[in-house]
């Protein structure tokens, strides 16, 4: 970790010292759901500042965050269609295109920051852009690691699977995970990330789960009043370039935009792991009680026994779920 943050640190340098924009350049549209203070705003930044680094200024990088130019299913769609350069989305919103992405939304099959690190990169990493570039159509240039997906709400305090019951939660057009809270006994309800604030604000649901980052920085502590650490699910939220966009690039400009998005995604992984805590501590401080499960091995057991099964076919047979989950061993 030390060597990743002294090579981050002069990359930053490096980034700070590039020449300004030509006249000529060519300007790349990236959008993105979160603020640009989240995680997602983190790692956008650092690549947008690689990419105008290493080009001399030949490629600049316009960044779109808080949905501003849709949502984050619509961004993809227009990433594939080549009316949009980028996005960077959650890997939920990204599953509707392929249902094989499916397998890094099943619970409790990442269990740790490693392991996030381990299945989206060498062999799996290339296995899972193969699958983007051939059903979705688009290129994956590199992850955000946003840690375990947490449970808020405004109703009560949950600890425990009888306290889940009934509660409403917000989820993405995503069947597994609409299945995994269905199976625990919530009421999940399918709904686009730029309408869950509002969401939650008029009660149409009562809460919605995403790692401690995303939740601070979206402000959800001004209209939920608990959380509770689940490690159901690691958030991964890869930038996607449109494969008809990244076809149409020079080898060198593909090289740039590949290389910054690897090195934006180590730096992504480091601000995770410095500022989650952070995140925590401000939602405590502005009235949020933070609960942990008293019997997540119940939890564990169902979606392994209920959800697991549902979708061995779906995401590409159990052998080759087994095969993921070997790898991660």
């Amino acid at each position: 970790m030390k060597k990743v943050a002294k090579y981050l640190t002069l990359s930053l340098a490096c980034a700070a010292t590039a020449m300004p924009m030509l006249a000529n350049a060519k300007t790349m549209r990236l959008g993105m759901g979160d603020p640009i203070d989240s995680d997602q705003g983190a790692y956008a930044s650092r690549f947008k500042d690689l990419v105008e680094y290493y080009s001399d200024g030949d490629i600049k990088v316009t960044l779109y965050p808080n949905g501003a130019i849709g949502s984050e299913t619509e961004m993809v769609q227009n990433a594939r269609l080549g009316s949009l350069d980028m996005a960077l989305i959650g890997i939920g919103n990204v599953t509707p295109f392929s249902k094989e992405l499916g397998m890094l939304t099943m619970p409790y099959v990442i269990t740790s920051s490693s392991d996030a690190v381990k299945i989206t990169t060498g062999q799996l990493g290339d296995h899972w852009n193969q699958l983007a570039q051939k059903q979705v159509g688009v290129n994956i240039l590199g992850w955000t690691y946003s840690n375990f997906r947490h449970l808020t709400n405004s109703k009560r305090p949950v600890k425990n699977l009888e306290d889940l019951q009934g509660l409403k939660i917000r989820v993405p057009q995503n069947p597994i995970m609409l299945a995994t809270w269905k199976a625990w006994g919530a009421n999940p309800i399918a709904m686009a990330w730029t309408e869950t604030f509002t969401a939650l604000q008029q009660q149409v649901v009562d809460g919605q789960d995403n790692p401690y980052i995303v939740n601070n920085t979206m402000k959800f502590y001004e209209v939920q009043d608990y959380v509770t650490e689940v490690h159901h699910q690691y958030s991964l939220q890869p930038l996607v370039i449109g494969k008809r966009t990244f076809d149409k690039l020079s080898d060198e400009d593909k090289n740039i935009l590949t290389r910054a998005g690897l090195e934006a995604q180590q730096h992504g992984l480091i601000f995770q792991i410095s500022e989650a805590e952070k995140a925590k501590q401000h939602m405590i401080d502005n009235g949020v009680e933070v609960a942990s499960l008293e019997d997540e091995a119940q939890w564990i057991e169902l979606a392994k026994t209920k959800v697991w099964p549902e979708f061995y076919d779906t995401i590409g047979g159990k052998e080759k779920f087994d095969a993921v989950l070997e790898q991660l061993k």
